[in-house]
């Protein structure tokens, strides 16, 4: 199918385009107040995810609503784990715990390479529907969690201002942990595969909790995983998102993906200069900055856009929304990166 609106597959590409093209991490949901109506009338986020006709609905909301573009598939990171045999539970205002994780020899004999489409035909299904509901609209992004990250859920058993756990495991156990993100990274191969086959144009990596590792592990049990995922995937674009891992920039350099994720503390003279123009830069405005103003989020887009200048750049945000933001102020911030080029 022939897309109207093809700018984000041209920029990943490094091809000309009319304008910088923008959406935003965690646009499906958390902000619209239609994405909360049909929440609030499931039993659980899980419920959400795993039925397919809904979480089309909600992908394609922030479509027709903000006029992002690009629809990102409305799914969770963690669904690779519960296909693998950890289930988990999403506990609301808390965020996710798994009541069971890894932390010997015998925890990981339950854990398996799955057979993905179907134990993940939900997500398979609703990237079909929402496919078709687009009907070419705009590109559809696929997406996984970067096995580190994964690994970091599996043996903490839920999020974590340090992880101390998942990291004390990477030390005491490095053959146990470079045995389960084996397993993370051929599941996640086969499940982003089946994306892809199912109909998504291009796919991102989020490495979530890269940096709360050194530089040397996060080499070792991190960007390693993340080069053999982007090694076995060369149908469609590849976005890698490593939150925090500045330290390791110039490594990705040898990634084989067309697109860097930047956070809004990564320095993008810096980025620019470590990836000159082989890699399109994807960011990377502070989230926290869309609660200013109107004047001031445009002020803070011109500048940004400013110093990305004629590189090759997808407009996003820094990280993902918080749920707090004011819709319209997301819309500004849309606006702006949309009439920028107009104005310059």
């Amino acid at each position: 199918m022939n897309l109207s609106n093809d700018l984000i597959i041209k920029a990943a590409k490094g091809q000309k385009v009319e304008r910088t093209p923008v959406w935003l991490m965690r646009q499906a949901g958390r902000i619209l107040p239609e994405y909360r109506k049909i929440r609030n009338s499931l039993s659980g986020f899980k419920e959400l995810v795993e039925t397919p006709h809904l979480a089309a609905e909600v992908t394609i909301q922030p479509v027709d609503i903000l006029d992002v573009d690009a629809a990102i598939i409305f799914s969770d990171i963690l669904v690779v784990p519960d296909a693998m045999g950890l289930s988990y539970e999403m506990i609301e205002k808390k965020g996710p715990l798994f009541r069971n994780t890894i932390q010997k020899e015998k925890d990981l004999n339950s854990i398996k390479i799955p057979d993905i489409e179907d134990n993940l035909s939900y997500v398979f299904d609703a990237i079909k529907i929402t496919k078709k509901e687009l009907n070419g609209r705009v590109p559809l992004i696929g997406f996984a969690g970067a096995p580190w990250t994964i690994f970091s859920y599996m043996t903490e058993g839920q999020g974590s201002k340090t992880f101390s756990k998942a990291k004390k495991l990477l030390y005491q156990n490095p053959k146990l942990s470079h045995d389960l993100l084996n397993k993370i990274t051929e599941t996640t191969i086969l499940y982003l595969k089946c994306q892809i086959k199912s109909g998504v144009d291009m796919v991102q990596i989020f490495d979530s909790w890269a940096g709360i590792l050194n530089k040397e592990q996060y080499l070792e049990f991190g960007m390693k995983y993340v080069k053999r995922i982007c090694n076995a995937i060369d149908e469609v674009p590849i976005t890698v998102f490593s939150k925090g891992a500045y330290f390791a920039l110039s490594d990705m350099a040898n990634l084989n993906c067309n697109t860097i994720g930047l956070d809004w503390n990564m320095d993008i003279e810096n980025a620019k200069n470590i990836f000159g123009n082989t890699k399109t830069l994807q960011g990377n405005l502070d989230p926290c900055a869309l609660y200013s103003d109107f004047k001031t989020i445009e002020d803070k887009t011109n500048l940004m856009l400013n110093k990305f200048g004629n590189s090759r750049h997808i407009a996003n945000l820094g990280h993902g929304l918080y749920p707090d933001i004011n819709p319209d102020n997301v819309k500004c911030f849309i606006n702006a990166v949309k009439a920028y080029h107009k104005n310059n």
